[in-house]
């Protein structure tokens, strides 16, 4: 018989986190699931760790290893070898309710979904108190996933991370999408893409996805290489956003809400910008900025004056460097 639903899992160096994620996924409660964990080139203990579970549980775990191509990549990799009819993803330094998705499953499978909208955790690592991503009263009724995200944006509780939700496989198929390899931040275009897209979404407020909010100290030049790639990122994002704006031209109100959430996003930029440790990489960044356009991007985007003030005041200071 073949799976219901597919988990897929990139995994890349969380040896110290790895055993409790694997864990909570062998303990999960579906029948006819299949959990795809892409080693994503390890130079740690987790090709061992990954070893050791596949030995115990050979009819549930499939790995798959891979050099190293980033996180979008590993998740590919799992889109293309997963057979559920649903699929989701987990990162591989969380760990998950053994009930989390049953709900979304049983939910999906009831309401004919395309998605099903999951709710999550912030775990802060004892830093300080755990709480509910989102703690708002979303309505539970099956909707458009475009009405969904209108809410969401509008109320600005929209988070984009793509493992809270359980997607039908052959609605992602008919999209197309796979995720951009390279891209940080890449859960942006999914999943704003994906709501924009499905007929048939449902929410379940019931948090069930631990995410972990780890501290990870970089030296310099590894911050300043891990902003830059940000930075990448993000003009890329908001270029996709615009596309997707377009998309819905004619719902003045959806379209505006989402020029608002890619100027938002896309403002970010100047504070990594002014994190960056090397000055010489910093004027580098700000020349790349200029050849893709991003200024005019986000000006032309800007849905009020606020937002047409910062975009301006970052302007003047990058004249200043």
């Amino acid at each position: 018989m073949s799976p219901r639903l597919s988990l897929i899992v990139p995994v890349y160096n969380v040896a110290p986190f790895l055993p409790a994620c694997l864990d909570s996924l062998v303990a999960q409660d579906p029948d006819n699931l299949e959990i795809i964990l892409v080693d994503d080139g390890s130079t740690d203990d987790c090709p061992a760790i990954l070893a050791r579970y596949a030995v115990a549980h050979p009819q549930l775990l499939r790995v798959v290893r891979q050099e190293n191509g980033g996180l979008s990549a590993a998740r590919n990799t799992g889109l293309d070898l997963a057979t559920g009819e649903y699929i989701a993803f987990v990162d591989s330094d969380d760990w998950i309710d053994p009930a989390y998705y049953r709900r979304l499953l049983d939910l999906a499978v009831a309401q004919q979904l395309e998605m099903a909208h999951g709710n999550g955790i912030f775990h802060f690592e004892g830093r300080r108190d755990d709480h509910p991503i989102y703690r708002d009263a979303l309505s539970s009724a099956v909707m458009p996933g475009k009405e969904v995200l209108r809410q969401r944006l509008a109320d600005g509780s929209f988070l984009h991370m793509v493992w809270m939700h359980l997607y039908r496989r052959d609605f992602i198929d008919k999209q197309g999408l796979r995720f951009i390899p390279g891209l940080i931040h890449e859960d942006v275009l999914w999943t704003t893409q994906l709501f924009l897209r499905a007929e048939r979404v449902a929410y379940d407020p019931t948090p069930g996805y631990f995410y972990r909010q780890r501290v990870r100290p970089m030296a310099a030049p590894q911050q300043d290489r891990r902003l830059e790639a940000v930075i990448a990122s993000s003009v890329t994002n908001a270029a996709g956003l615009e596309r997707m704006a377009r998309e819905v031209a004619a719902d003045r109100e959806l379209n505006a809400l989402i020029r608002w959430q890619l100027v938002d996003g896309g403002m970010s930029v100047f504070h990594k910008l002014r994190k960056l440790n090397d000055k010489a990489v910093r004027a580098r960044m700000y020349r790349e900025l200029d050849q893709r356009g991003f200024f005019p991007l986000l000006w032309r985007n800007a849905v009020n004056f606020s937002q047409k003030r910062r975009i301006a005041r970052n302007w003047l200071k990058k004249l200043m460097n």
